[in-house]
This record gives C-alpha cells, sequence and structure tokens, in this order.
C-alpha cells in the first residue's frame, strides 16, 4: 500500500558542519592576479625582481647618496684597492733633494767586491719620491739603477731600467709612478760602460703621501700654512670600490655607468619592441598576401649583420677614432632588431584572430581597429612583456660589447662596457677595475633572464590554477 511522507519542521534544520565543510570561501581570481600570486611564489623570480629594484635605485638614487665626482682624477691614489680611507703621511710642498756625492763617502779599506755596498734609503720612502744611496765601488765609471716589483731572482730580473748614473753621484731620487706597496731596488756598478755581474739590491716599503697644499685643496685640513702638520698622518677619502688607473672612483663611475648601460639596454628594446608589436600586428591581422610580403621583410632584416650597420652608421654620424657611438649603436639596435618580435607578435595575433570571441565581436559589428585595440592586443601583452624582459639584458650585453672593443660608449663617459676595457690592462696587477664591471653586467643580465623566466611561466594559461 502506498503511503505518504509528511514533512515535518525538523527537516527544515541546518544540516551542519559537513555542508560548510564543503563550501569554497576563497574568492576567485582573475588572470593578472593569478600571475601575481604566482610570479610571487617563484623564488628566483622574486629574487631576481629584487635584484631589478636594487639596480634601479642604484642607478637613479646612487649618485645622490654618493656625491663623487666620477671624472674626477686622484693621481695620489691610482688603481687603489678597495678601502674605507688610507692613510697618507703629510709633507711639505718642496722637499729638499738629498744626494751623495764620491766625497761625502769612502770605499771601505782592502774591498774588492765590485757590488755596490750599504744600500739605503735616505729620509721617508713615500709615494712622492724614494731616494736611494749606496757607497761607490772603486774604479767604477758609472752605476746603473733598477727598480721591481718582484725580488729579483738574478743579474738578468732586475726590473726597470731607473737610470744611470756618473761615477761621482751615488744617490738617486725616484718619483716615476710609485703605489704604496714593496718595491725591490738594485744597483749595478759599470766598468768601462759595461755592467758587472754582480749587484746590491734592497727592498723598499712606500708608504702613501700627500701634500700640505694638496691636503688643503681637498679639503683634508684647514691651514695650508701650518707647518705643524707635517709628519703627521691624516685618513684620505673612502674608495668601497677602489680607484681606477686614473684614480677616479670606481663606486661613481659604476653609478653613472648604470645610467649609461641601462639607457641604452631600455630605450633600444622598448623602441623596437614597439615598432615589431605594431608591425607584427598588421601582418598578423591582415594576412594572405600582405603578411607573407610583410614576413619576408622581416627576414630580410635579419640577414643583416648588425657589427657591419654599426661601422656604416658610425660613419654616416661622421664620428671619427675615439668619440662615441651611443646614437649609431641605438640606430643599429632600433633597425634591425625588430623582426623577432614582430615574428613572435604575428603568430599570437594568427592564432587569436580565429577565437570563437573575435568571430562573435564581428557578427555585432566590431570594427577591426576595435578588434585589434580590445582583444588582440591585451591578449599579445603579457606574452610581449616576457619578450621585453629577455630584450633588455640583450641590449645591455651588445652595448658592454661594443663599448669593450672601442665601438660604443668611450671616455671619458662612464658605461660597464668601457669600464671592462680599462680593467683589461691592468687585469693581472689590479683586477678590481675588472671585477667590478664584470660583475654588475653578469648579474643584470642574470636578473632579467632569470626574471624573465618567472613571467614566461606565471603568464602560461595552461599552468593557470582552477580556482
Amino acid at each position: 500500500m502506498k503511503t505518504t511522507y509528511i514533512p515535518v519542521a525538523e527537516d527544515f534544520q541546518p544540516l551542519g558542519e559537513a555542508v560548510d565543510a564543503e563550501r569554497i570561501d576563497r574568492p576567485s581570481l582573475s588572470y593578472w592576479q593569478d600571475v601575481s600570486r604566482r610570479l610571487r611564489s617563484n623564488t628566483r623570480a622574486t629574487i631576481s625582481l629584487y635584484m631589478v629594484v636594487a639596480l634601479v635605485l642604484f642607478t637613479v638614487a646612487g649618485p645622490w647618496l654618493w656625491r663623487v665626482d666620477p671624472a674626477l682624477q686622484d693621481l695620489e691614489q691610482i688603481s687603489q684597492a678597495p678601502n674605507l680611507g688610507r692613510f697618507a703621511l703629510i709633507i711639505a710642498d718642496k722637499e729638499p733633494l738629498t744626494e751623495v756625492t764620491a766625497r761625502q763617502i769612502s770605499q771601505p779599506a782592502g774591498s774588492t767586491s765590485t757590488a755596490p755596498q750599504r744600500l739605503r734609503v735616505l729620509g721617508t720612502a713615500h709615494s712622492e719620491g724614494v731616494t736611494i744611496a749606496w757607497d761607490g765601488v772603486a774604479g767604477a765609471s758609472g752605476y746603473q739603477l733598477y727598480r721591481h716589483e718582484l725580488e729579483p731572482s738574478g743579474i738578468n730580473d732586475l726590473g726597470l731600467p731607473l737610470d744611470q748614473l756618473r761615477a761621482s753621484k751615488l744617490s738617486y731620487q725616484d718619483r716615476l709612478g710609485l703605489e704604496t706597496r714593496r718595491y725591490y731596488y738594485s744597483v749595478v756598478a759599470l766598468f768601462d760602460g759595461a755592467e758587472e755581474d754582480s749587484f746590491a739590491s734592497l727592498p723598499v716599503d712606500v708608504e702613501q703621501a700627500i701634500r700640505l697644499s694638496e691636503a688643503h685643496f681637498r679639503g683634508l685640513v684647514d691651514d695650508a700654512s701650518d707647518s705643524s702638520l707635517i709628519g703627521s698622518k691624516i685618513r684620505l677619502e673612502v674608495h668601497p670600490f677602489g680607484t681606477d688607473y686614473l684614480g677616479r672612483d670606481m663606486l661613481a663611475r659604476l653609478m653613472w655607468g648604470a645610467r649609461t648601460s641601462l639607457f641604452i639596454g631600455l630605450v633600444a628594446p622598448l623602441l623596437y619592441v614597439a615598432i615589431g608589436l605594431a608591425y607584427g600586428g598588421l601582418a598578423g591581422y591582415s594576412g594572405g598576401r600582405t603578411d607573407n610580403l610583410m614576413m619576408r621583410f622581416a627576414d630580410f632584416v635579419i640577414a643583416l649583420p648588425f657589427l657591419l650597420f654599426m661601422i656604416l652608421f658610425k660613419i654616416a654620424f661622421g664620428l671619427g677614432p675615439g668619440e662615441s657611438g651611443v646614437g649609431p649603436m641605438l640606430l643599429a639596435l632600433i633597425l634591425l632588431s625588430w623582426p623577432a618580435t614582430a615574428r613572435l607578435v604575428r603568430g599570437q595575433v594568427l592564432q587569436i584572430r580565429e577565437e570563437a570571441y573575435i568571430a562573435a565581436a564581428r557578427l555585432m559589428g566590431a570594427s577591426a581597429p576595435y578588434l585589434v585595440a580590445r582583444h588582440m592586443l591585451p591578449n599579445v601583452m603579457g606574452v610581449l612583456l616576457v619578450s621585453l624582459t629577455f630584450a633588455i639584458p640583450t641590449a645591455i650585453f651588445i652595448e658592454a660589447f661594443l663599448s669593450f672593443i672601442g665601438m660604443g660608449v668611450v671616455p671619458p663617459t662612464p658605461s660597464w662596457g668601457s669600464m671592462c676595457n680599462d680593467g683589461i690592462r691592468t687585469m693581472l696587477s689590479h683586477p678590481h677595475e675588472l671585477i667590478f664591471p664584470a660583475v654588475f653586467i653578469s648579474m643584470t643580465v642574470l636578473a632579467f633572464n632569470l626574471l624573465g623566466d618567472g613571467l614566461r611561466d606565471a603568464m602560461d594559461a595552461r599552468m593557470r590554477s582552477d580556482s
């Protein structure tokens, strides 16, 4: 027999926690919100983003905080290693020249040695001058003086010839490019103009010195006439990254060089990516014969040699050797680098124009400019942004390479590439002049490349979560 169920009030009570546990409380994310979330979850991309932000702050705010002229030459501190301010000995503006002649000293009785004896330093050995004296050799017609940065291993390894002196002069003051380091001075006696096989050698530790007037000019002392300061020591300017071969502050030049390198690395990609966007979008939307002709021209531009056109543009600009090639470099990058972006955008537009929502928009009467501006370009911007992040380090590396070979930015304008070119000359003796700009180039290129990888993964629609 069929029965009829009559509902009661208890049937309409809340079901309890079981239903609440299945309810989805997290709101759905938009495309760009999901991109941001996945980009933040990528550790490498996040670190790279922080590195890019730090580089921008270093470039923009750095010169305001570190107010040192990048072109200021301090010949007292040439090729100094990184330091927090060296101490320098204050000396008089005109130090008396101490000379020793043969009349002032006598040869020891019974001595038969042909090597000068009692090789010694007169006064204090400092970067403004080192005075070497020795006892004469009986019968010598003169003396040859040498200086070496390493301890001599024999008569054929005495180093740089400084001067050849007559027999009556038994001292020499060296002022030739002295640095704060240890030198080995050697003296060889000459008989009838020929050097003997024996020599005397003396290690000398040179300390930093500065003249009183120079210290006053640089603001290190208050009174240039206070002779009581002579012989005391003062702390020189701080150079955290050292100085280059002309005594210019490396940190200041790295900051201003970053402006040059990033200007080229940002302006050129922005311009040729914009050209590639317009060209590739037009080719992809037009299709057919127009698309074919436009892309064949793009293939022709890709085949053009960049370095050859860089040389031709320098000639066309009337630039000679030693003149900055920033203008030709920008022109060559813009005119020859857009086809890669154009091909990428064209492929995306060809795919998008076949989508159902594009056909629906056409049926509703949407015009071609509306379709391009409203539907196609926004869908291309993600791929374009990734392309831009890869184009920036490429442009920076090209600028560094061209400046390194002398075809880009030239001194005195600093750039990382030209600084590497300068540092290669002193790579063995002063490696910091090459290491610092090379590290900044490497870190910048690496940061932008890793950021581009992260953006590519974050903008991939196939990796988007279903939330």
